[in-house]
C-alpha cells in the first residue's frame, strides 16, 4: 500500500507524465529550415509578434504582388514550422494576397512551449498584428487554419472576429478527445492507456465544434475523402454544427491537407472564394 507521500508523488509523477502525453500528442515542432520564400520568388518579411504572455513568435509576412487584394493569417498544421507549411500558401501572394504565416509557441524561431490553449493566444497576437499594419486593410482579413490550425482558428475566432470576411478550415478535427481516442484505437501499445489519460486532454468546452456556436463569420470547411490523419467526417460534424454561411468542400481522393499544395482547379475555387469575400 502507498504511503500519503508516496501517494502524492505517485500522483503528481503521473500528471507530469500525462501532460506531457498530451502535448506530445499534439505538438511535433522542430527549427529546421525546409524551404525559403526565395524558392518561391516570394517576399518576405520576417516579423516578431508578442503573445499576451509576453512570448516572442517569429512569423513571415508576404505581401501580395501587386495591389493587395486583402490579407490572409494562416495557422498551419501541427508539426515542423513555417517553413515546412509554405507551398501550401506559397501561391497567394501570387494571387493578390499578403499572407502573414505564424510559428506557433515552441515552433521554428518561436519561443516557449507549445500548448492548446497557448496557440490560440499565439493566433490571436497575429491576428492583432496584421491589424495594426498600415500595409493592410484591417478590414478585409481571411483566416486559414489547416489540421491543428484550423481547429485552432475556430476557437480564435469564437472570441475575436473583427475584420475577417472569411475563414477556411482544412482539414480540422471538431474534439480533442475525439481525435486522441482515434489515434489512441491504433496505437498498438499505447492502446490500453487511452481510457486514464482522455480525461487530460481538454473537454468539451474547448473543443473547436464547440467554439463554432460562437464564430460568425462566414466558413468553408475543406477535407479530404483519403485523409488519414483526421476522419472527413470530422469536417462533416464542425460543417453541420457551424452557423450559416457555411460550406462543405469534400474533395475526392485527397489526403490529409493535400488539397491546396498542388496547382489546380482547387485553388483556383480558393482564390475566387477569397476575392468574393473580400471585394
Amino acid at each position: 500500500m502507498l504511503t500519503g507521500a508516496t501517494s502524492v508523488l505517485f500522483a503528481g509523477l503521473t500528471a507530469m507524465f500525462v501532460s506531457a502525453w498530451v502535448e506530445r500528442f499534439f505538438f511535433y515542432p522542430d527549427n529546421l529550415r525546409y524551404t525559403t520564400p526565395t524558392q518561391f520568388g516570394l517576399q518576405a518579411e520576417d516579423v516578431w509578434v508578442t503573445a499576451p504572455d509576453g512570448t516572442k513568435l517569429h512569423a513571415w509576412f508576404l505581401p501580395a504582388q501587386g495591389q493587395a487584394k486583402g490579407t490572409v493569417l494562416h495557422l498551419h498544421g501541427n508539426a515542423a514550422n513555417v517553413s515546412n507549411h509554405l507551398p501550401l500558401v506559397a501561391w497567394l501572394p501570387p494571387r493578390g494576397f499578403n499572407v502573414l504565416t505564424l510559428d506557433y509557441r515552441g515552433f521554428g524561431r518561436s519561443q516557449g512551449t507549445p500548448s492548446l490553449d497557448g496557440v490560440v493566444d499565439d493566433a490571436a497576437a497575429g491576428l492583432n498584428h496584421l491589424r495594426s499594419r498600415k500595409d493592410v486593410d484591417a478590414t478585409r482579413l481571411i483566416v486559414v487554419g489547416q489540421s491543428l490550425g484550423g481547429a485552432t482558428a475556430l476557437r480564435l475566432l469564437a472570441r475575436d472576429s473583427g475584420g475577417v470576411r472569411l475563414a477556411v478550415i482544412d482539414s480540422a478535427f471538431a474534439s480533442y478527445r475525439q481525435i486522441a481516442r482515434e489515434a489512441a484505437s491504433t496505437a498498438g501499445v499505447l492502446a490500453p492507456l487511452a481510457p486514464f489519460v482522455m480525461k487530460a486532454f481538454p473537454g468539451p468546452e474547448k473543443d473547436p465544434i464547440t467554439a463554432l456556436r460562437s464564430v460568425h463569420v462566414p466558413l468553408i470547411f475543406v477535407h479530404g475523402t483519403r485523409d488519414a490523419v483526421i476522419a472527413h467526417d470530422h469536417s462533416a460534424q464542425l460543417h453541420a454544427a457551424a452557423n450559416a454561411p457555411k460550406d462543405l468542400w469534400t474533395v475526392d481522393d485527397a489526403e490529409h491537407v493535400a488539397v491546396f499544395g498542388d496547382p489546380g482547379p482547387w485553388r483556383d475555387r480558393l482564390a475566387a472564394a477569397l476575392e468574393a469575400a473580400v471585394r
